[in-house]
C-alpha cells in the first residue's frame, strides 16, 4: 500500500512538472525570450527554465531546418536565415525581436 502511494505521489508529481512546463506563447509574452534572425530563439531572460525552453526549441528548429534543407538541397543555414526572417516578420506586437544590431526590440 505504501508502495502504491509513493509511486502515485512521483507520477502526480511529474504529471505536474510537465503542465507546468513554460511554452514558447507564454515565454514570449512575458519577455522571457525573443526570435532572431538567424532563425532561432534567444533568451531574454537567464533563468533556468528559460534556458531548457530554448534549448529545446532550437534543437527541434535544428531538425526541422536540417529536414527542409536536404528535401530542397540547400544550406541548412540558409533555411535557418529564412525562417528567421518570417519569425521576426509575423512576431506579434509586443514580443521581443533581435535586431541586426543584436538589441533586443519590442514589436510595435
Amino acid at each position: 500500500m505504501k508502495k502504491r502511494v509513493i509511486s502515485a505521489l512521483l507520477a502526480v508529481g511529474l504529471f505536474s512538472a510537465t503542465a507546468q512546463a513554460l511554452t514558447l506563447d507564454e515565454a514570449r509574452t512575458q519577455g522571457r525570450v525573443g526570435e532572431t534572425l538567424s532563425g532561432y530563439v534567444a533568451p531574454i531572460s537567464q533563468d533556468k527554465e528559460t534556458l531548457a525552453l530554448v534549448e529545446r526549441i532550437n534543437k527541434a528548429r535544428t531538425e526541422s531546418y536540417q529536414q527542409l534543407a536536404d528535401r530542397n538541397n540547400i544550406a541548412v543555414d540558409d533555411v535557418a536565415r529564412m525562417a528567421g526572417q518570417k519569425l521576426v516578420e509575423r512576431a506579434k506586437p509586443g514580443d521581443y525581436v533581435q535586431g541586426i544590431n543584436g538589441k533586443w526590440l519590442k514589436k510595435q
